[in-house]
């Protein structure tokens, strides 16, 4: 993510508002915030992607690895965004499966977590796809609008990904125009 990319990721989450807001909780799209969010990336905690086309650059999603924690445990929890005008052909199941390819292969973690609502099943149908397993529920788990949400626990690993079809090293991007990820 860079700052040249503010204008689009601005006009994307506002266009989604209504979508994502479910989720995710009014969003401010701020110069101020996107600048805090840049400042967030540096930090070796944390890592930002957004998932474009190749063909044109246009951005259809985010990615976040956030709470990095290397040594022995080496491991880090995912949030992610899809954007509505490009919702359901598949450009977040390729750009989130190119992150896991890279926080496992040039990151060196070893372990990754998604933490969903149990009612959103577009996130709960992407993470299954990409061979994450299951692995608790958190009740109260985040406080979005006022109100604090449950979430279920997914997870995959660096010797899971045999399951996860862009999580391969030998995986190629399946879509002629489809995502890459890039910082």
């Amino acid at each position: 993510m860079r700052r040249e990319d503010h204008a689009e990721i601005a006009a994307l989450v506002q266009a989604s508002a209504d979508m994502l807001q479910r989720w995710l909780g009014a969003r401010d799209h701020t110069v101020a915030a996107f600048e805090r969010q840049l400042a967030r990336f540096e930090q070796p905690t944390h890592e930002g992607f957004v998932v474009c086309l190749r063909d044109t650059g246009e951005i259809v999603g985010g990615v976040n690895i956030n709470n990095i924690v290397r040594g022995s445990l080496r491991s880090g929890t995912l949030g992610y965004t899809a954007y509505a005008s490009t919702t359901g052909r598949g450009y977040m199941t390729e750009g989130l499966g190119l992150v896991v390819r890279i926080a496992f292969d040039q990151l060196e973690l070893h372990r990754l977590e998604a933490n969903i609502q149990p009612d959103n099943t577009a996130s709960l149908n992407l993470v299954r796809r990409l061979g994450f397993q299951r692995e608790g529920y958190s009740a109260e788990f985040q406080l979005i609008n006022g109100e604090w949400r449950d979430h279920e626990r997914w997870a995959i690993t660096a010797t899971g990904t045999r399951a996860c079809p862009m999580g391969r090293r030998d995986a190629a991007p399946t879509h002629r125009t489809g995502p890459r990820a890039r910082r």
